[in-house]
């Protein structure tokens, strides 16, 4: 390997300023793309999380809990102007970790972190409470929302840099100070992230460490943090509330999905058909509200299941610089041999009808793939799959569309796509999930609730509801008599 085409040395960014690990242990970034090493992240050690921790103590002790939500306001809306101006900086780190088409980055994942960040920095100044009031005779009584302290932090692999900002926007926009943990295959996009804030933010206010599971593990059961938010697996979230549950941490857990889409006779199959392609394997379907599992109508089954496989075979995936690529690989060499896996142990009454196999050579590419003829218990419609995989089943009624929809571990997502404006309300009401799509699928706005039920955690993301996740609340009681 030259000189110049070397991986990078990356280093925690803690107080402010760049740090190298204690122990001097690293871990490979690979490029999705290439399969090559591009950089060496550290692996940090308990020290290294608890030193992180200590830092945002100082911050938060130290000024930032006192800090005005004006303040907060102008340094979170100074954030996000100096994200949009050093946005090819961003895009070409998010690309390198992820290997994501480079222009559907600039249009689709700019603009989220920015429109959260702005979205917070309003947010912090629209605080809500009980009326103060005399509630007992000579006393008045009110509400304190206060930060919560320190947070600690985890981000998937999946969106790396619009999570962190999900993350970070309404931490600090409540008054917390934070240590945040990338996932150890995409640290370089939130790495620069801190970089930037810190001409806005006080050192130690917002810390990066990077690292491992066991990295992960020292960040979940170090005694400063107060709250635990984490997006993630479910199996990841399970092993986080066991280990918060020893100290009585905070939690904010958003984890896996399996959306069901549910496409009545009386829906436009074309446009469906469309619209669920895209939502199925836009970001190579590794989203967790992606629309994963269709569930159609006896009546437009079989030309709903023609029309999709048709754009399944219409979709390509390829390389950052391929501008006809709709989505780039899978993150990692785990998750193509987990979504290969599916594929290998398809069932004989099923068929697939586009796709099914990797793409090339190089790289973790995946094509994109629709599995027909699947029964309610097989594995493709229970579990997590979390790349360019949809699959379609045929229901005979809507008591049965909503049983089978309901009947899976999750519930993150979910859509409803039919002309019917009573059906829809009716169905949208019966399904058990966090969010429910009418005749469209996947598109979040920053002013509405992101997050699941059931086996997809708890806790919202985005919008006023995930900054109250983030505050506590306090009674005031004071006397007022005159004795």
């Amino acid at each position: 390997m030259t000189e110049q085409s070397s991986p990078r040395v990356l280093r925690n960014f803690v107080n402010g300023a760049y740090t190298e690990a204690r122990d001097g242990r690293t871990g490979e970034v690979v490029d999705p793309a290439t399969g090559e090493v591009i950089a060496h992240a550290p692996v940090s050690s308990a020290a290294d999380v608890d030193a992180a921790f200590q830092a945002a103590q100082a911050a938060f002790d130290g000024g930032w809990r006192d800090s005005t939500p004006a303040e907060r306001q102008i340094a979170l809306n100074k954030f996000a102007d100096a994200v949009e101006e050093r946005a090819d900086e961003l895009v070409a780190a998010e690309v390198a970790n992820c290997g994501k088409p480079v222009q559907t980055t600039k249009d689709e994942e700019i603009w989220q972190v920015t429109d959260a960040l702005r979205f917070f920095a309003g947010a912090a100044r629209n605080l809500e409470g009980k009326a103060a009031s005399e509630y007992m005779a000579d006393h008045t009584s009110w509400i304190r929302r206060e930060p919560i302290g320190v947070v600690g932090q985890i981000t998937p692999w999946n969106y790396p840099m619009a999570m962190a900002a999900w993350k970070i926007g309404p931490a600090l926009a409540a008054g917390n100070t934070l240590v945040l943990k990338p996932s150890d295959t995409t640290p370089m996009s939130t790495l620069l992230l801190a970089e930037i804030a810190a001409d806005f933010l006080p050192p130690g206010v917002f810390n990066v460490v990077t690292g491992d599971r066991d990295t992960g593990r020292a960040l979940v059961e170090n005694p400063v943090p107060q709250l635990i938010s984490l997006t993630g697996s479910t199996r990841a979230g399970f092993e986080v509330a066991k280990s918060a549950s020893t100290d009585l941490k905070r939690l904010h857990l958003e984890l896996g999905g399996k959306a069901p889409v549910i496409v009545f006779d009386d829906a436009d199959v074309e446009r469906a058909a469309a619209g669920i392609a895209e939502a199925g394997y836009f970001n190579a379907g590794q989203d967790c509200t992606a629309a994963t599992r269709v569930l159609a109508a006896p009546g437009v089954h079989d030309d709903f299941t023609a029309a999709l496989a048709e754009q399944a075979r219409k979709t390509r995936t390829g390389g950052p610089e391929d501008t006809e690529a709709a989505f780039g690989p899978l993150n990692n060499a785990g998750q193509l041999e987990r979504v290969s896996g599916f594929l290998d142990r398809v069932p004989g009454h099923a068929e697939v009808l586009a796709g099914g196999s990797r793409a090339g050579e190089k790289g973790f590419f995946f094509e994109p793939t629709v599995v027909a003829g699947l029964r309610q218990g097989d594995e493709l419609v229970t579990d997590e799959v979390f790349g360019p995989v949809i699959t379609v089943q045929r229901f005979d009624d809507e008591d049965t569309a909503v049983a089978w929809a309901n009947s899976v571990r999750y519930g993150l997502a979910s859509s409803v796509w039919t002309r019917d404006h009573a059906r829809a309300l009716r169905v949208s009401r019966r399904l058990d999930f966090g969010c429910v799509w009418i005749n469209t699928h996947i598109p979040i706005v920053a002013e509405m609730p992101h997050g699941g039920f059931k086996h997809s955690g708890y806790g919202k993301d985005l919008s006023l509801y995930s900054l109250e996740d983030y505050t506590r609340i306090k009674h005031v009681m004071s006397y007022i008599g005159r004795d």
